[in-house]
């Protein structure tokens, strides 16, 4: 069982581009990235998309479809209407190479800029020791697939390109939660994250939670935490005064 399904594509480059009209078989079972692959083999051969797994496990093939930031191999052409345009565009919140393919470098600055993991010093290699109701809730981060689909419908720099300088995204101010829940893990990274890396200007509006293709609860679960934790090393007087006299780090 086929059809014809009508597609809209940007084309372009970092200068200018457009979105072009094409006409597309589609079978039954089939994602939108079959059609894109469709549409490569038999009208537009010089169409540049980023791909790899086609399962939903390495996060290159993010677009936008009709506008919603998703994967194009975990989005199924039976969610759409026979009838209907499905408009494919490239990620907004980074400069586009060519066509679907976007510039995501900004990432990997912002992943370069937060300090690795740090265990006790006494601590030797092969010596962790850890419960698993200790590390269950930091283990959900560990799912991200880093499509970058939360970075790119974040607003903060979505809609606001001078943000990116300060301002880390969803995905690495949780990869920060990440590390400051681990049980192992020594550094203190509270005020890193709010005054280095911009989780002051989450607003919570959990559009991150809602594209993960993983369903990691990143606002629940990462960056509320990370904003109580914060809050209370600036804000309550009796965290502030245990720490004082205790000289807690965690």
């Amino acid at each position: 069982m086929s059809y014809k399904a009508s597609f809209r594509v940007w084309r372009g480059d970092a200068d200018s581009g457009e979105l072009q009209d094409y006409s597309v078989e589609v079978n039954e079972g089939e994602v939108v990235l079959d059609i894109i692959h469709r549409l490569q083999a038999t009208q537009a051969s010089d169409l540049a998309v980023r791909w790899n797994c086609k399962a939903g496990k390495c996060g290159s093939c993010s677009a936008e479809i009709n506008g919603k930031p998703r994967l194009l191999c975990m989005t199924r052409m039976s969610t759409f209407t026979e009838d209907e345009v499905i408009t494919v565009t490239p990620m907004r919140t980074f400069p586009v190479i060519r066509d679907l393919v976007t510039d995501v470098s900004f990432n990997y600055t912002k992943a370069r800029e937060i300090p690795s993991f740090t265990p006790p010093p006494e601590l030797k290699p092969g010596d962790y020791r850890m419960q698993q109701v200790d590390v269950e809730r930091s283990q959900e981060f560990r799912k991200c697939i880093e499509c970058f689909l939360c970075q790119n419908t974040c607003h903060v720099v979505r809609d606001h390109e001078e943000n990116k300088e300060a301002f880390a995204g969803p995905r690495y101010l949780m990869r920060i939660a990440e590390l400051e829940m681990h049980p192992l893990d020594v550094a203190d990274r509270r005020d890193a994250a709010q005054e280095e890396h911009g989780l002051g200007y989450c607003n919570i509006t959990k559009c991150c939670s809602d594209v993960c293709p993983e369903g990691i609860h990143i606002t629940d679960n990462a960056l509320i935490p990370m904003k109580e934790r914060v809050a209370d090393r600036k804000y309550d007087p009796i965290v502030w005064l245990g720490n004082k006299l205790f000289r807690r780090d965690k």
